[in-house]
């Protein structure tokens, strides 16, 4: 398979307008990343708006920090830096501990990281993780956060405006899938900021109960360092589950350097492997001293650069302290903060489906066997098990038509498979 053209490389600085326009790219790309989960967990900590807003300026200080910090003395590389999904996972299984347990755990597995990594000793951890372990922790992390998209999908002020939700995220997925297929190149590449604009404007126009939360008299600057550091709660058995997300993690993002690694083939990759591993699990304690999920380097930068040719890690910089100014800036996070749950809630079902569909390619994946028939098969499977656990009073508010089949998630999955296989995501040409 031939290699990408590379326009920019590693340490190149592309013309003005270019550099900027690729900065505006990587912000939106981590931008989402950021709001989706960070949207996700802050609700699940917080139920005043103003905590939840503090949340998302930390977590956006975070990132903005680690990602520097990254181009700068860590790996060196054009790798987008966004919250860990793991992680979350960790948080959601962590039930009634308070938040202090939680974050004090997330900042031991930081450290925790650091040292192994720092020590070489996640050579010998990595050996346990063989490509029939690596696919299933990928199909459970998928298939864990199934109960949050669906709370987010029933987001709705009564139960009879349910089934509008669930129409309208139904349509927004089969629309991103859509335009997966359709659009070439950056278009492609920056989808889900897309769907994340145009589902946000949509459901205020086609949900009347999707209404926004006003944060008033917000100062143009805030500091997102008043009372916001954790207080030490140590719990054992919450430590050590949270080490084991961590090796996850780790996995996860030596995967994502080595990935960008085959595709630019710089100099010095062990040494960049190895600095931008410590500097992840620096990142990790800093976002626990602080109370916010923990990072990890994303594998789907490498998709961006092979669709643009730019791999230059000046072209990040830019982007990064835009994002930090905007943590410093209430209004502006409070703008951004302001997606309606479904709208999260679908995007969430999309990425987790690309997660599913990932474990499948490790487990099975063959010459016959491409990413495409993985989703086609992933994304029924979620589908169906979403609508497998609707409440019963959620089903019972459809139409009488629909709901023998609406509350059967069998039926649904079947629907959209046929769909997926022989519309939306039909094979360019035939195949035996």
């Amino acid at each position: 398979m031939p290699q990408p053209l590379i326009r920019y490389g590693i340490d190149e600085r592309p013309p003005l307008a270019a550099l900027l326009l690729f900065a505006l790219q990587w912000l939106a790309v981590m931008g989402v990343s950021a709001i989706i989960l960070g949207k996700v967990v802050a609700a699940l900590h917080f139920s005043e708006p103003v905590a939840q807003l503090l949340y998302m300026q930390k977590l956006l200080f975070v990132t903005a920090l680690s990602l520097i910090a990254q181009i700068t003395i860590g790996h060196r590389l054009p790798l987008v830096v966004g919250p860990a999904v793991i992680l979350l996972v960790g948080i959601i299984s962590s039930g009634a501990q308070n938040i202090d347990t939680i974050y004090t755990s997330i900042m031991a597995g930081g450290i925790f990281l650091t040292l192994l990594c720092g020590l070489g000793l996640f050579h010998y951890v990595a050996r346990l993780f063989t490509p029939r372990v690596v696919a299933t922790i990928l199909i459970l992390i998928a298939l864990t956060i199934t109960p949050t998209i669906l709370k987010l999908l029933l987001t709705a002020p009564s139960t009879q405006a349910v089934p509008a939700n669930l129409l309208f995220g139904l349509l927004l997925l089969l629309a991103m899938l859509g335009a997966d297929r359709l659009l070439k190149g950056m278009w492609r590449a920056t989808m889900l900021v897309w769907a994340l604009v145009g589902g946000s404007i949509a459901s205020l126009i086609f949900l009347p109960t999707a209404t926004t939360q006003p944060l008033l008299d917000l100062p143009l600057f805030s500091s997102v360092f008043q009372d916001c550091t954790t207080n030490l709660s140590w719990d054992l058995g919450l430590i050590l589950s949270f080490f084991i997300c961590f090796i996850a993690l780790a996995i996860n993002d030596l995967g994502s350097i080595e990935s960008i690694g085959r595709l630019l083939q710089p100099k010095g990759m062990e040494r960049r492997l190895s600095r931008g591993m410590i500097l992840t699990g620096l990142s990790n304690t800093l976002a626990g001293f602080l109370g916010v999920i923990g990072l990890v380097n994303f594998s789907l930068t490498a998709g961006i650069i092979a669709s643009n040719g730019n791999a230059s890690r000046i072209s990040f910089l830019p982007a990064a302290l835009v994002m930090l100014l905007i943590a410093f800036m209430p209004p502006l996070v409070a703008f951004a903060w302001n997606v309606p749950p479904v709208v999260v809630g679908v995007i969430l079902l999309h990425i987790m489906s690309l997660q599913l569909a990932a474990g499948m390619m490790v487990a099975f994946g063959t010459k016959g066997f491409g990413f495409q028939d993985a989703l086609i098969i992933s994304i029924p499977v979620m589908v169906s098990v979403l609508v497998s656990f609707l409440p019963p009073e959620v089903a019972a508010a459809f139409p009488q038509l629909l709901i023998p089949v609406a509350s059967n998630g069998f039926v649904v999955g079947t629907l959209m498979v046929l769909l997926l296989e022989h519309v939306l995501l039909r094979p360019q040409k035939s195949s035996s």
